[in-house]
């Protein structure tokens, strides 16, 4: 996370988990006092620390002892599913299927597309030995899979009745090389689907790559409550090898770093070429086939702790909380401890009946209150306490995460209020990340104008030449202990440009409005 992690952080130094919780054989002082449950780091002062620290006490991930690599928890691992659950039945509507390709590539396939590996070649990993045996020719590990399936595709492709062709496969990755590795962000190994398609035409083709880049913009929006914007990468940013790269991009306020979500590219007809994807058309002519390789990955879960994570710890948006409701206890001394139990049982019940994912907390050894900062650590949307007063009235009182409003619900209308809460909560998540993306994105003339955005953490919309050279040397004249500030996408959805407008950086005549600033 280059700019936003210290050496310690860089270093994988592991932060400090929670301590462990006092028994509940302690006086109330000392379970306050010792719980550790509260972050040491905050996210506006600190905010790589901050990050580092909510994954792990929040049971995201726990590091590993090999740097880049860490454990997918099952509170993270579950997000995953219900993402893979959306994604997988929308894309098989398209009638593309799923299949799985070896992890290991030979150098000469891998070698095949000079701009692909040179896009990937300090990233490769490669297997060099079999047990103390050297291997005659090394195996590469897959970073991306065009160049381990593409072979196969020239095979099983050999007439228009073959096309289209549409595989997806849900797999790990490997890419080795890189500074500052983070959870989820930036790792070693990660999980993705990665897609690969092959049609007779290129509209086909166009087609495909904005319908896939709509349902990335939906996990995002629909699902994670991020604000993401649809857009066009430059030649310089564009997928190495490719025709052009489409892309969802976020923004982290407190970093002022944008961040690429997921992408789909049109791969054009130049892997075709190098891997001979030949067809026989309806008039018996030889012809290329068009494609198309498009993904996303665990990232999407760490985007969306950076944009909605908070001082307590992590805020899960409803639709991906594996646990959408927690329902505590609340026993005081003489209180009907067991009909209070007993009604935590039924509410659990009664709205996991109705499709809402809820558990109850009846552990006996843990207070309460420690009960409510774990649960608001590890980010459930919605927090239910029950206690003498609550059984007696017939309710229960409802506890906001996002917002930390406490509202008392009846029993007899809990599962329609329960539901309109966590659609509330859903919502409220994505406007208030809207709200705040948008204060930070700044429309922008001139390159004075354009560094002071940056150096206030904006997300800059300028006019731009659309020129590889000028964004090579904007990235050069921003060079910093920051990092460089580059494209990250151009809209699809664009400004007038009136006529006669001029590029922010070099002065000519302007062709788009592009997003730029720091990235991670």
């Amino acid at each position: 996370m280059a700019g936003t992690e210290s050496k310690k952080q860089s270093a994988e130094k592991k932060p400090k988990s929670g301590a462990k919780p006092q028994q509940s054989g302690g006086k109330k002082k000392e379970v306050k006092k010792e719980t550790g449950l509260g972050l040491t780091n905050r996210k506006a002062e600190n905010f790589g620390e901050w990050y580092s620290e909510v994954v792990v006490n929040g049971e995201m991930i726990e590091y590993y002892d090999i740097s880049g690599c860490y454990i997918l928890r099952p509170w993270s691992m579950s997000i995953w599913e219900i993402l893979q659950a959306f994604f997988d039945p929308e894309i098989k509507k398209m009638k593309i299927k799923n299949c799985y390709f070896p992890v290991f590539v030979s150098p000469g396939v891998l070698e095949k597309e000079k701009d692909h590996v040179e896009g990937f070649a300090p990233e490769v990993a490669w297997v060099t030995k079999s047990g103390n045996s050297d291997l005659e020719i090394p195996i590469a590990i897959r970073p991306t899979s065009e160049t381990v399936m593409y072979p196969y595709y020239s095979k099983w492709i050999r007439g228009h009745r073959d096309l289209p062709l549409k595989l997806n496969q849900w797999c790990n990755v490997v890419r080795w090389e890189f500074s500052n590795p983070t959870p989820f962000i930036r790792s070693r190994e990660f999980l993705w689907q990665e897609g690969h398609t092959a049609f007779a035409t290129k509209e086909e083709a166009d087609t495909e790559v904005l319908e896939i880049l709509e349902l990335y913009r939906r996990i995002y929006e629909e699902y994670l409550a991020v604000p993401v914007i649809k857009g066009k990468k430059s030649e310089l940013e564009k997928f190495a090898g490719g025709l052009y790269t489409t892309s969802v991009e976020a923004f982290i306020p407190n970093t002022g770093r944008g961040i690429q979500g997921a992408t789909s590219h049109c791969l054009g007809q130049n892997f075709a070429k190098m891997f001979e994807i030949n067809y026989e058309n309806e008039k018996g002519e030889k012809a290329m086939v068009w494609q198309n390789s498009w993904a996303y990955s665990t990232r999407t879960i760490g985007v969306m702790v950076m944009v909605h994570g908070d001082d307590k710890g992590l805020v899960l948006p409803p639709k991906v909380a594996s646990v959408q409701v927690i329902v505590i206890p609340v026993p005081y001394k003489d209180a009907d401890t067991q009909g209070i139990f007993d009604a935590c049982s039924a509410t659990v019940s009664m709205l996991c009946e109705a499709g809402i994912r809820a558990e109850s907390d009846s552990r006996d050894n843990y207070s309460p209150g420690w009960k409510y900062s774990q649960w608001e650590m590890k980010g459930v949307p919605l927090r239910i306490e029950i206690g003498p007063k609550d059984l007696a009235n017939k309710q229960v009182r409802a506890v906001r995460r996002d917002t930390g409003a406490k509202i008392d619900i009846a029993n007899a209308g809990l599962v329609e209020e329960i539901k309109k809460l966590l659609d509330s909560i859903q919502q409220n998540l994505f406007d208030v990340a809207t709200q705040k993306r948008d204060e930070c994105i700044q429309i922008i003339h001139t390159w004075d104008e354009f560094v002071q955005a940056l150096n206030q953490k904006k997300m800059i919309l300028a006019p731009w030449c659309d020129e590889k050279d000028v964004e090579v040397d904007v990235k050069a004249r921003t060079k910093g202990e920051m990092g460089a500030a580059k494209t990250l996408c151009s809209p699809f959805d664009q400004p007038e440009l009136p006529e006669g407008t001029t590029c922010f950086a070099s002065g000519k005549p302007a062709k788009k409005w592009s997003y730029w600033g720091r990235s991670y």
